[in-house]
């Protein structure tokens, strides 16, 4: 048998051995193609040839060798995907099982409380404005200050000292220039203006257990002619109710703001008020500012304050949160603490 015959013959005991059921291609690759495979031992025995016989037979073997590698490439190829529909039908997914139900979040406790503020005053035919353009939390000095009757030189303003973009821009401390571009734009001839402006508000405060640099604030005014520090009261006295229950009661003492005149704080009963409560017996705490509005005020957003009056107020709902779900710092509300969370639920019981 002559060196080809022995390399064609190799060849076909490879195809064989590749063909049969779980070869280990790693063992044939050796035995057939390694330093010490059957072919290389083919190939050393043409020393005694001629230099044409060597060509011939070194032409085979590379012939044989290429055939063996590639016969390799597409049987190890076969037995990958063999592996992988076997992976697979193990691990087939019964899709008819119930799927794992994703947990459900809840609104925010303080945007409950809003949305609890909010739905209310709809119901008594207030407008809500929070739109970015309307309410905007980078506000100017002139609408921030100057246009709620505290001029630069105005002491009051020390206790609102807040975030300044430029000397005359600024982060709004409250949301009362709301107020102002609605006074600007409404036409008094379509009956009063009735408005709530919630949003977010910035002073420096030191963060502590009941302050922060910042929070919320839902700013009510009512501009119409002959109207009474009795609407203020009624309406306060409606809010209060709505957000603690119908059995507590509000008391006004007066106070002073640079935008209100007269100005009230207003204060909620911490204890329920029935016909047999003794008022030595009842415990209040301080909630919200509000008065009648300053006909300073009025006048500088156009409304002349002979013909028209006004009252407004101010609610916090992350004070109001905390009195109502005796929470006792008000830090909690901004931790994002899902433990914390999670206590209150959709209705924010």
């Amino acid at each position: 048998m002559t060196l080809i015959d022995e390399l064609q013959a190799i060849a076909k005991q490879a195809e064989a051995d590749l063909a049969a059921k779980g070869a280990d291609l790693e063992q044939v690759r050796v035995a057939y193609l390694g330093k010490k495979g059957k072919i290389t031992t083919v190939l050393k025995s043409m020393k005694d040839l001629s230099i044409d016989e060597k060509k011939a037979v070194g032409q085979v073997g590379n012939q044989v060798r290429q055939q063996i590698q590639d016969s390799l490439v597409a049987m190890k190829a076969v037995q990958e995907k063999a592996a992988m529909d076997a992976k697979l039908q193990a691990e087939t997914l019964d899709v008819t099982l119930p799927g794992t139900k994703p947990k459900l979040g809840n609104r925010h406790v303080l945007q409950q409380i809003m949305d609890e503020i909010e739905s209310h005053f709809l119901g008594l035919g207030y407008q809500v404005i929070d739109d970015p353009i309307d309410s905007p939390e980078v506000e100017t000095d002139e609408y921030n200050f100057e246009r709620e009757n505290l001029p630069k030189d105005h002491p009051a303003r020390d206790m609102q000292d807040t975030f300044y973009v430029t000397p005359e821009i600024l982060l709004r401390t409250q949301t009362s220039p709301v107020q102002s571009r609605a006074l600007e734009k409404h036409d008094f001839s379509k009956g009063p203006l009735k408005m709530i402006a919630p949003g977010k508000v910035y002073r420096r405060d030191t963060d502590d257990a009941t302050h922060s640099h910042q929070f919320h604030q839902v700013e009510g005014l009512v501009v119409g002619k002959n109207i009474t520090m009795a609407d203020l009261k009624g309406t306060l006295l409606s809010i209060m109710q709505e957000l603690f229950g119908e059995k507590h009661q509000i008391r006004l003492r007066p106070s002073y703001f640079p935008f209100t005149e007269p100005s009230v704080e207003v204060d909620v009963s911490w204890n329920e008020v029935t016909e047999d409560t003794k008022p030595e017996d009842i415990r209040w705490i301080e909630v919200l500012g509000a008065g009648m509005t300053h006909p300073n005020v009025l006048k500088m957003d156009g409304v002349d304050p002979e013909e028209y009056s006004a009252f407004a107020f101010g609610l916090g709902p992350d004070r109001f949160a905390m009195l109502k779900y005796g929470v006792e710092d008000i830090r909690q509300f901004y931790l994002n603490d899902v433990r914390f969370l999670d206590q209150f639920n959709k209705r924010g019981n």
